[in-house]
């Protein structure tokens, strides 16, 4: 791969972990949400803002210590990938669940766009996964829950297109 390939790669690596293109982006999605809402769930729906949002921040930490860190232990499946309330605790829970998923989108953003991080090498304590795979993992999942959170908030009249 020429050097322009590589930082391509990280380059639309990036953008895609950030939000980019067709996919919502993470402030957009969080941002001015009524307090009263974080913890509702629309009728026929399985899931509250606040269970998405804790298990978007559960997950992405997962995978990012997982990319770079051979002592992390993944939490159990599947209970340990969700809260265990509908709502936040406090409010102070829900800023710091966003606060938390902000630091580690940046950090897995830093891990991708350095150019000594080996995108394609198989993670030596895995079993086959590479730091691509784990970055284009986190994008999908990401992605996907950040969908879930604007219907969730369309279904509660709180998302205006």
């Amino acid at each position: 791969m020429t050097k322009s390939d590589d930082h391509h790669l990280r380059h639309n690596l990036a953008y895609l972990i950030a939000g980019g293109g067709a996919h919502a982006k993470f402030e957009d999605v969080v941002k001015s949400l009524p307090p009263k809402l974080r913890g509702a769930k629309p009728e026929n729906f399985p899931h509250s803002p606040w269970m998405l949002l804790e298990h978007l921040r559960i997950v992405q930490s997962d995978i990012l210590e997982f990319s770079r860190n051979p002592k992390h232990v993944s939490p159990k499946w599947p209970e340990g990938y969700w809260p265990k309330t509908a709502a936040p605790p406090t409010a102070a829970a829900w800023t710091k669940s966003i606060q938390q998923f902000r630091r580690d989108q940046k950090a897995m953003l830093d891990l991708v766009s350095n150019p000594k991080t080996d995108l394609f090498a198989k993670i030596p304590w895995g079993d086959g996964q590479t730091i691509l795979r784990e970055a284009l993992l986190l994008a999908d999942h990401n992605a996907y829950h950040l969908a879930q959170i604007v219907d969730v908030r369309r279904l509660l009249g709180a998302w205006h297109d």
